[in-house]
């Protein structure tokens, strides 16, 4: 699934890690949404590496600078680290819609530059998240898309103005269905693998027949 690791799992910040609030600028302001640990765990669990995918026009209107946003950053890590989760790496785009960047997710450019940073296939990630511009990222990286019903997923399934190719209720249930698709992955190349070895076998015990018969039939013909 990958090339220099575990699967990796491409997440939204707001409405799918913590509690979505408008523009969010302070630590303070940063709460664990519920099944959002567990979830974690669960796909750390099963090897998987965590990257955080944000759109941050906060930036680019002013509201706050990078040194603010990082601070943020540094609060979520540490409540995700008071239960042993620890993100792979966290990306953002500070554009605003208008400055038309490559960064600002459905853009792919982050996603990109995260896969040249940890090698991994783009193309075989997870990604999950609240809104169309995360299931539009994933459909544009060519990736399994999840729409979590947090923050505003629940309103855009109602609005049916997102196709992704799993709905579910928070990250915990995203991790169930992740891990089971990594899980029927594993099953498949299992049994491929099963197959290409007893082909193998058969191919080598038809190769020794023949063999004898030759070494059988040779002396008479010369």
């Amino acid at each position: 699934m990958t090339s220099g690791g575990g699967p990796v799992v491409v997440l939204d910040r707001d409405g799918t890690l913590n509690v979505e609030v408008h523009y969010l600028s302070h630590p303070d302001q940063v709460e664990l949404l519920p099944g959002v640990v567990e979830g974690l765990q669960a796909l750390r669990a099963a090897g998987c590496r965590l990257v955080v995918v944000t759109n941050q026009s906060a930036i680019g209107r002013g509201y706050f600078d990078e040194a603010c946003l990082q601070t943020i950053h540094d609060r979520l890590q540490a409540l995700l680290g008071e239960h042993g989760v620890t993100l792979d790496a966290i990306y953002h785009c500070p554009h605003i819609p208008e400055d038309g960047c490559q960064c600002r997710k459905p853009g792919t450019l982050l996603v990109e530059q995260a896969a040249a940073a940890l090698d991994f296939d783009p193309t075989h990630v997870f990604v999950v998240g609240d809104k169309p511009c995360d299931i539009d990222l994933g459909r544009g990286l060519g990736a399994t898309t999840l729409l979590v019903r947090t923050g505003y997923g629940s309103a855009h399934e109602r609005s049916g103005d997102t196709s992704a190719d799993f709905v579910v209720d928070d990250l915990r249930d995203a991790s169930r269905v992740i891990i089971g698709r990594l899980r029927a992955d594993r099953t498949g190349e299992m049994t491929q693998n099963r197959q290409h070895i007893r082909a193998r076998r058969h191919l080598e015990a038809s190769i020794e027949v023949t063999r004898q018969t030759v070494d059988e039939c040779l002396p008479s013909i010369v």
